[in-house]
């Protein structure tokens, strides 16, 4: 039997769990919170090492043999010819680039052409627009990189020992704006544009490559983003959707191949087992709830899910269109959010309660259909984050989708899938495991609900919530095909 550990360092914090490498059962955890303020859109990379070596405390490594890494995605660290830090490191959730990334756009000649070149459009978020702030900001800074890596990338080296070779894989890549998901390859001629001379990108490394071996023998294997680790972790393979419900919201699923959208709708990441997982996000997801819920004085969102429990399908006419913070599927950055359909009868809390939980799985219902406009298969849609309990959100949802809905037990899928991707690994390189076929271990606990005899249902709210979005907005929402 072996054991292996995955590590998930996340913005916030670091969780290990240690599995048994045959069937994925953990066998313990460990957790430490980054030594960072929790909003910062900087940090030293050291404080990750001191949060993975507290968790890490109590001997909770005994006798594993092979570690994966999963990190928070879109971090940029920069390095000098001596493989020290140029600057401290930019975070995912820094939006200083926006400027660089429209920038960035036009020098290449619009959304096409990024589109085809790397299966995206630069965002302020990626490292590729990051790299033209620093250029244009901090010049001498920039003039000084020598090499560029992620968050997981530089777990991976320091973890090996940092040897002359660094490596990524093929999801970490796939998030930086300069190499395609639909090529294999990188564009170092986009790292040029954005910095303005060459550096040294990380060899990619497959889903099963092991990134090398410590001093002890201990393998280490490519990691990857904790988007990647996620999916990995809940085991989801094609015909599969996951949506995350966070303040803003996202739409995933996994493809056989990567998808160049010049709308900038869609993002063409690659996953964590060779194929691909084109991504659609909303700016608006569990943020219409939380603000509907202090409009009717609820005192949380359990209390708003049980008050529109109360009410029927279609909220008595009521349609809110939840694009509080403007929205990006469709795109409108500049817009507010719109309530229609207000008659007498309509105008009570329960409606407008269960207006707000509709209209946030439509309009992730909108991102999925980007998705299934494309040819992505969505027989079962994963539902992920805590609001994925609400009982209002497990009696829309299956309808809303047309789908079977499944949420997952609350568990650190991200540590999860970097446990599997070391598991993978080492079966690799003791010749027990394909390079194609990653261990097969037990899936998620979960509940399962079915659209049944709702899906008319469904329909008829989407259609009501379809005909206001198209009336309020017309033409703004086109899905790419």
């Amino acid at each position: 039997m072996g054991i292996v550990a995955g590590l998930d360092s996340s913005s916030a914090f670091t969780r290990i769990v240690v599995c048994d490498a045959d069937t994925g059962a953990v066998l313990r955890q460990g957790y430490a919170p980054h030594p960072i303020e929790p909003k910062a859109t900087e940090v030293d990379p050291q404080a990750w090492l001191l949060s993975l070596g507290e968790a890490a405390g109590g001997g909770l490594l005994e006798g594993v043999q092979a570690i994966g890494v999963s990190a928070q995605q879109h971090g940029l660290i920069t390095l000098d010819a001596q493989g020290g830090p140029v600057r401290p490191a930019l975070l995912g959730n820094d939006k200083r680039a926006q400027v660089a990334a429209a920038d960035l756009i036009d020098a290449l000649g619009g959304r096409q052409a990024w589109a085809e070149a790397v299966g995206s459009v630069p965002q302020a978020a990626q490292p590729v627009a990051k790299l033209r702030w620093l250029a244009r900001t901090e010049p001498e800074a920039a003039q000084r990189v020598a090499a560029v890596l992620q968050p997981h990338d530089w777990l991976v080296w320091q973890l090996l020992g940092r040897p002359a070779r660094r490596t990524t894989d093929r999801g970490g890549a796939s998030g930086t704006g300069y190499w395609s998901a639909g090529t294999g390859a990188y564009r170092p001629d986009l790292v040029e544009l954005a910095l303005g001379h060459p550096c040294a990108l990380p060899d990619v490394l497959g889903p099963a490559d092991a990134a090398g071996t410590t001093p002890e023998g201990l393998l280490i294997s490519a990691g990857t983003g904790e988007t990647m680790a996620a999916a990995f972790g809940l085991g989801v393979g094609t015909g599969d959707a996951v949506v995350s419900l966070g303040a803003s919201g996202s739409v995933m699923a996994v493809h056989h191949e990567a998808l160049a959208d010049p709308t900038g709708m869609i993002t063409s990441f690659a996953d964590a087992t060779g194929m691909h997982l084109p991504v659609v996000h909303t700016l608006n997801a569990v943020r219409a709830l939380r603000g509907t819920a202090d409009l009717l004085g609820a005192a949380d969102l359990a209390e708003l899910s049980a008050l529109a429990m109360k009410s029927t399908p279609g909220s008595s006419g009521l349609v809110l269109l939840p694009y509080l913070e403007g929205e990006r599927t469709p795109q409108l950055p500049h817009t507010a959010g719109t309530l229609t359909g207000l008659r007498r009868e309509s105008m009570k809390p329960e409606h407008l309660a269960r207006a707000s939980f509709e209209g946030m799985l439509c309009s992730l219902a909108d991102a999925m259909d980007v998705l299934r406009g494309r040819g992505v298969e969505v027989r079962r849609v994963f539902l992920l984050g805590a609001a994925a309990e609400l009982p209002a959100v497990q009696a829309i949802a299956p309808a809303v989708f047309g789908a079977q809905v499944v949420v997952p037990q609350p568990a650190d899928y991200a540590a999860l899938g970097a446990a599997r991707q070391a598991a993978w690994a080492l079966g690799v390189a003791r010749g027990t495991l394909s390079p194609q076929a990653p261990p097969a271990w037990q899936g998620a606990a979960a509940q399962v609900f079915e659209p049944g005899e709702e899906a008319a249902v469904g329909k008829a709210v989407r259609q009501q919530y379809g005909a206001t979005r198209d009336q309020i907005h017309p033409g703004a929402f086109h899905p790419p095909v």
